[in-house]
């Protein structure tokens, strides 16, 4: 047996002990009790889960509005498939839908929320019965319009949303302009005219479209979630006649903690939005309420809403108009005070603390319908749609008239009570929060981007907030696979001597490019001349 000769200098490399002991050690170091790390369950489903809430808390930690708003739309270049609602196009049986994705208990009663019975308006409706009764005969008989100066062809429709437009404005004036006197809050009141009002949101809790549940198929793992929900992108976009705005928030009708209730019961829909109409399209995430960022007034006190809609509507259903009528209110409610929300810091992912409260009138001038909406809470997607006890009230009354007809320059058959809940509207006035963080998500010292004192980050930032805002359609269109590619590569593939050069022959997928996913703007070198000759050639993007 030979023997193996070590080098001289290998006890340098040998690692040194060292020798400690205990009496150093702080003991602060040491518990009575082991405190063992959290097994987490290394399943696909739950590792998924976490890189959403993880996702979740890094929107919520963004510093202001815009940031969070671009930080919402950067897993999308293209924009989200998004289902739509708006308020002029109603389709039918979409109440128990609308009432699903918004997480909303209805009820429906001859008078308002016991709330508003503390307010006592019999007084006041002698003095403003005049007034409206005036503004009535007016503008029904005593109003030459635009389209009949001018004889143009417009459909009864138009006519009739026009109408009731100039009426609602009239009596908008007259109650403020009367009230005003015993409700100090109504004189600093933001009033808007055709509000934009856009919100989004995401819902979950129906089937899977056919190509998910074939992709989960053709994955061994995840073929037993093949029927589970999934999320839909929802977004909804409409206007409002008038609208008020305040710089405090309404009272709730209800506490906070009587949302958590089993006995608000809310159909569940588990369907594809588009069986009952709904259409799709690609589009940008819009939270707008009718204001930018920044607004001291950004509590929605009041708005009115046209019913033009039911004119010619007939499915010979005698319940379809007044679930039109609940289905548009709803939408407009939950709609206005979500995109409210994503202006105080919260989001579709990080739910309100604290509740919301609306008022809304759905009118022709004649026929009135009162809703009053508690938002108290905007969770719905992913599993919170079962887990989430929290449910949204609206309070709605049935159809009430102001008046039977104008006859002879005379408003016959005015009805004080419908008045009387109009005015209660306006007396029900908004107060502070007291103890409340209204903002708890946003920064204390830059809540929006113009309190940057950077000029290029705040320039930068407002220049791709209203863009996405805007929904422009980008330069370069979305991908698309043509029909003959489909046939012949895709079902079929007829073509394998072709050269792979499209995205679905090289495993990409275009609509998962993401909002950062571009090069920045390039910097002539005149614009640069301070910086060496291969630096600064791309302007500085400031994505959250």
């Amino acid at each position: 047996m030979s023997l193996i000769r070590l080098p001289r200098n290998i006890t340098k490399k040998l690692p040194i002990c060292h020798k400690f002991s205990t009496a150093v050690l702080n003991n602060e170091e040491y518990t009575t009790t082991p405190n063992y790390p959290p097994i987490l369950d290394l399943s696909y489903e739950k590792v998924q889960e976490r890189k959403k809430e993880s996702n979740y808390e890094e929107i919520k930690a963004v510093k202001t509005i815009e940031e969070k708003q671009i930080k919402l739309n950067m897993p999308k270049y293209y924009g989200f498939k998004c289902y739509m609602f708006n308020d002029e196009k109603i389709p039918y049986g979409q109440l128990p839908l609308i009432q699903h994705i918004t997480k909303t208990h209805l009820i429906v009663k001859d008078q308002l929320p016991d709330y508003y019975n503390q307010i006592n308006v019999d007084t006041l409706v002698n003095d403003i019965k005049k007034d409206i009764e005036e503004v009535l005969v007016i503008e029904y008989n005593h109003y030459r319009r635009k389209h009949e100066v001018l004889k143009e062809d417009i459909d009864i429709t138009a006519r009739d949303k026009l109408l009731t437009s100039s009426i609602c404005r009239q009596i908008n004036r007259s109650l403020i302009n009367n009230l005003s006197k015993t409700y100090a809050h109504l004189k600093n009141l933001q009033i808007d005219l055709d509000q934009r009002i856009e919100s989004f949101w995401f819902a979950s809790g129906m089937d899977p479209p056919e190509n998910i549940k074939r992709y989960r198929l053709g994955v061994k793992w995840r073929e037993h979630t093949e029927n589970e929900p999934t999320n839909r992108a929802m977004q909804y976009t409409g206007t409002s006649m008038i609208s008020l705005r305040s710089k405090l928030p309404l009272l709730p009708i209800v506490p906070h903690s009587e949302a958590v209730n089993e006995d608000l019961k809310i159909p569940y829909f588990k369907y594809d939005p588009r069986v009952v109409g709904t259409i799709t399209t690609h589009r940008h995430i819009t939270n707008i309420p009718g204001f930018w960022p920044g607004d001291k007034y950004e509590y929605g006190l009041l708005s009115y809403h046209p019913r033009s809609y039911l004119i010619g509507r007939n499915y010979n259903d005698p319940l379809d108009n007044t679930e039109s009528l609940h289905r548009q209110a709803l939408l407009s409610c939950f709609g206005w005070l979500n995109a409210q929300a994503n202006y105080l810091g919260f989001t579709t992912f990080n739910d309100i603390t604290y509740p919301l409260v609306t008022q809304s009138a759905i009118t022709n001038g004649q026929t009135w319908s009162f809703y009053v909406y508690q938002l108290n809470t905007i969770l719905n997607h992913s599993k919170h749609v079962r887990e989430n006890p929290k449910r949204n009230i609206c309070w709605a009354t049935p159809e009430m008239k102001l008046f039977e007809e104008i006859k002879d320059g005379k408003v016959v058959g005015f009805n004080d009570e419908t008045l009387k809940m109009l005015i209660r509207y306006y007396a029900n006035t908004p107060e502070e929060r007291l103890g409340v963080n209204m903002k708890p998500y946003l920064n204390n010292e830059e809540k929006v981007c113009a309190d940057y004192k950077d000029d290029d980050k705040r320039n930068w930032l407002e220049k791709e907030y209203k863009f996405l805002m805007a929904n422009r359609p980008r330069y370069k269109e979305f991908y698309e696979v043509h029909h003959w590619e489909k046939i012949y590569k895709i079902d079929h593939q007829t073509r394998p001597n072709e050269a792979r050069r499209r995205p679905f022959e090289l495993n990409q997928k275009p609509s998962n490019r993401r909002l950062d996913h571009r090069q920045p703007a390039y910097i002539p070198r005149a614009l640069r001349p301070d910086l060496p000759r291969n630096k600064g050639r791309y302007a500085k993007e400031y994505f959250p």
